[in-house]
C-alpha cells in the first residue's frame, strides 16, 4: 500500500535540562535582546517565577491567570502587556498561564518563552482557547507558539502527585487523540506512540517517589512529543468533549481528560483497530482500553466527572453540545446518545463500554 500525507512540524527552541531553569532562561532573554519581559505566573508559583527569573528584566511581574482563560482576562493582560512596552512573554506554570500569554500574543504577536511546571503540553501547540458566556472557543495561530521551551524537572517536584498524575493522563490524552484526529499522520503517530510509552514509564515513578526527578524529566519529556504529536493532528473527540465539559461547566482541564479518556478510548478502538494496537503496546498490555484502565488505577487518577462538579442535570446539554464539535474525520460515527452513553459512564465512574 502506497504511503502519502501532508505532515507540518512546527518551529520551536527546547532547552531541557534539570536545574538549569534560570541560567537557561536567562541565555534565552539574552540571545533575543529583549528588555521588558513580562513574567505571567499566577500567585501560588509567583514565587518561583522571581527565582528564576531574577538575571532577566523584567518589567511585569502578573498574576491574574484563571483556567480555560476568560476573555476578560485575557483583555486585561494585553492591556497591561501594552501598558508597561512589553517585547517579550515568559509564562511560568501550567496550561492557564501558558494559555493567557497565547491570549496575549494572539492579538499583540509578542513572542512567548513557556517555562513549565506541569505536563499540560499547551507550550508545544500552536492551539489558543478562550472562554465566554460559558462557551470555549479554540483555535490554531503560529503567534500563539512559544517560540522556546525551557524544561526544567525540577521545577515540577513540587506539583502534588494527584495533580502530576492527572496533568500526565491529559498529555496520554493528546497521544491518543492524535492517533485519529483530522491530521492523523505515521509521523505524529511515531511521536504519540514513543510519548505514551515514555508517559507510562515516568508516572508511576513520580506516585511512587514524588521527588524522584528521573520520574519527573520521564513525565515531561513525555508530555512534550504527546504535544507535539497532538499540534500536528489536531483536535479529536476526546479533546472536543473535554473543551465542551471545561469550558462550559468550568471543570478542572487535566482532571476532566483524564476521567473522559478511557470511554473515548473504548468507544473509537473497534473502529480504528491499528491505533488501539499501538496504544496497548506502548502501554505494555494485550488491551488498549484494559491496559490504560490499568495504568489509570495503578496511578490512583481520578474516575467520575460527578466527584469534580459536574451535574447530572448537566448530561443531556454537554452531549449535544459535544456531538456538534466531534470531527466528521473521527473513526467511528458518534450521535447525541452515543455521547451521553459515554458521558454517564464517566460522570458515575463505571467501567467504560466493553471494558
Amino acid at each position: 500500500m502506497s504511503m502519502e500525507f501532508d505532515h507540518t512540524t512546527l518551529g520551536q527552541r527546547v532547552l531541557f535540562g534539570a536545574g538549569k531553569a534560570a541560567a537557561n532562561l536567562a541565555e534565552e532573554v539574552r540571545r533575543r535582546g529583549s528588555t521588558a519581559v513580562m513574567v505571567i505566573a499566577e500567585g501560588r508559583e509567583a514565587e518561583l517565577a522571581r527565582r528564576i527569573t531574577t538575571g532577566i528584566d523584567v518589567a511585569l511581574h502578573y498574576d491574574d491567570v484563571a483556567p480555560h482563560v476568560p476573555v476578560a482576562k485575557a483583555d486585561k493582560a494585553r492591556a497591561a502587556a501594552q501598558e508597561h512596552g512589553v517585547d517579550l512573554l515568559v509564562c511560568v506554570g501550567g496550561g492557564s498561564t501558558t494559555g493567557l500569554a497565547k491570549a496575549v500574543a494572539l492579538t499583540s504577536g509578542l513572542p512567548i518563552v513557556a517555562v513549565p511546571t506541569t505536563y499540560a503540553g499547551s507550550e508545544a501547540t500552536n492551539v489558543w482557547g478562550l472562554t465566554e458566556a460559558a462557551r470555549k472557543t479554540t483555535g490554531v495561530d503560529d503567534r500563539v507558539l512559544p517560540g522556546t521551551v525551557v524544561y526544567d524537572a525540577e521545577l515540577t517536584l513540587s506539583l502534588p502527585v494527584e495533580l502530576s498524575v492527572a496533568s500526565g493522563l491529559n498529555g496520554l490524552a493528546h497521544c491518543v487523540d492524535s492517533l485519529w484526529a483530522p491530521r492523523a499522520d505515521p509521523i505524529n503517530a511515531a511521536l504519540a506512540t514513543e510519548g505514551m510509552r515514555t508517559l507510562a514509564a515516568g508516572l508511576p515513578k513520580v506516585v511512587s517517589d514524588p521527588h524522584d526527578v528521573e520520574g519527573r524529566e520521564l513525565a515531561l519529556h513525555g508530555a512534550y512529543l504527546s504535544a507535539v504529536a497532538f499540534a500536528s493532528a489536531g483536535s479529536g473527540m476526546h479533546h472536543k468533549i473535554c473543551h465542551v465539559l471545561g469550558g462550559t461547566y468550568d471543570l478542572p482541564h487535566a482532571q476532566t481528560h483524564a476521567i473522559v479518556l478511557p470511554h473515548v478510548l473504548a468507544f473509537n478502538a473497534v473502529a480504528a483497530p491499528e491505533a488501539a494496537d499501538r496504544i496497548a503496546d506502548a502501554l505494555g498490555g494485550a488491551d488498549a482500553v484494559r491496559a490504560l484502565i490499568a495504568l489509570r488505577d495503578r496511578l490512583g487518577a481520578p474516575k467520575a466527572l460527578r466527584d469534580i462538579g459536574l451535574r447530572e442535570s448537566d448530561l443531556d446539554e454537554a452531549a449535544e453540545l459535544s456531538v456538534a464539535a466531534i470531527p466528521a474525520s473521527n473513526p467511528r460515527p458518534a450521535t447525541a446518545g452515543d455521547v451521553r452513553n459515554l458521558l454517564t459512564a464517566a460522570w458515575a465512574g463505571t467501567a467504560p463500554e466493553g471494558a
